[in-house]
């Protein structure tokens, strides 16, 4: 697998929910969870830009001295790595997407709960799973740091799996894919790297980062208009051992259109092009 200490570039984080969640943040106007451990779970969207800016930063630290000549010869590779689910456009989850600036959630979550100070960020929990690891980021106000102290705070770490700097969460994913398809090629002549397909394929556990906001028993409100304006439709990927819950397109345009009527616009698909299908 290509090294990825320099980490991916990640600026907005998604919320995958059924049709009876959406219409619950719908009505409530926001998001919480009365569960024991009132936390309102986030994923990374990560976007193809991030890999880029991951596979120029291996770049130039790989290779410093490149021509402006050898730039231009670079061809996109890192891409073809990033076919896990963590990459993908679908969801394992649910059929509604809402995707949101990670700076604009963190303001809201400030202001509801912190008082307008900075949240307290730090390293939850590691969840292990048949083909997946999961990486928690606990995300609270200030004033629960006593609750919490036992988890360690998340501290810019350049050997981190994730840190927070500049408004951004730094990933640096430990494996991008299920299954191996290619090996990455150095050519340190011509100060090149490249993707090839390699035989036979191999198998990897992939990983991902959860971001878990506590919300106690209260709600994070979001405007109505910009709940409607970053929601989507996602196409769902099947798993054999969970419930199917995603609703068909027709039927999740028709209960968007009931529960935004102020809003006429049709319901947007999330399929941007797949990362490892862009290259």
């Amino acid at each position: 697998m290509p090294p990825l200490s320099a980490g991916t570039d990640v600026s907005h984080v998604r919320h995958d929910t059924n049709r009876k969640g959406l219409i619950g943040i719908k009505l409530s106007g926001g998001f919480r969870n009365l569960c024991r451990e009132h936390l309102v779970w986030w994923g990374l969207s990560v976007g193809g830009g991030g890999v880029r800016s991951a596979e120029q930063r291996l770049l130039k630290k790989t290779y410093p001295g490149r021509t402006e000549q050898q730039v231009q010869d670079q061809q996109r590779f890192l891409g073809k790595f990033a076919s896990s689910p963590a990459f993908r456009k679908s969801s394992r989850l649910r059929s509604y997407r809402f995707t949101f600036p990670l700076q604009d959630l963190l303001e809201a979550y400030s202001q509801q709960f912190c008082g307008g100070e900075k949240p307290v960020m730090r390293v939850y929990q590691t969840h292990l799973y048949k083909q997946e690891v999961m990486y928690a980021v606990l995300v609270h106000s200030p004033a629960n740091q006593e609750q919490f102290s036992e988890s360690p705070l998340l501290n810019d770490d350049p050997n981190a799996v994730c840190c927070y700097r500049d408004g951004l969460f730094i990933w640096r994913p430990q494996a991008m894919c299920e299954t191996h398809r290619y090996q990455l090629i150095r050519n340190d002549e011509a100060l090149l790297m490249e993707a090839r397909t390699c035989s036979p394929q191999q198998f990897y556990v992939w990983d991902n980062v959860g971001i878990a906001l506590h919300v106690e028993d209260k709600l994070l409100p979001l405007d109505p208009a910009r709940l409607r304006g970053n929601l989507k439709f996602c196409k769902g990927q099947k798993l054999h051992h969970v419930k199917d819950e995603f609703d068909e397109f027709r039927l999740a345009n028709e209960t968007v259109r009931r529960f935004w009527p102020e809003d006429p616009s049709p319901l947007e698909r999330d399929e941007e092009q797949d990362i490892s299908e862009a290259g």
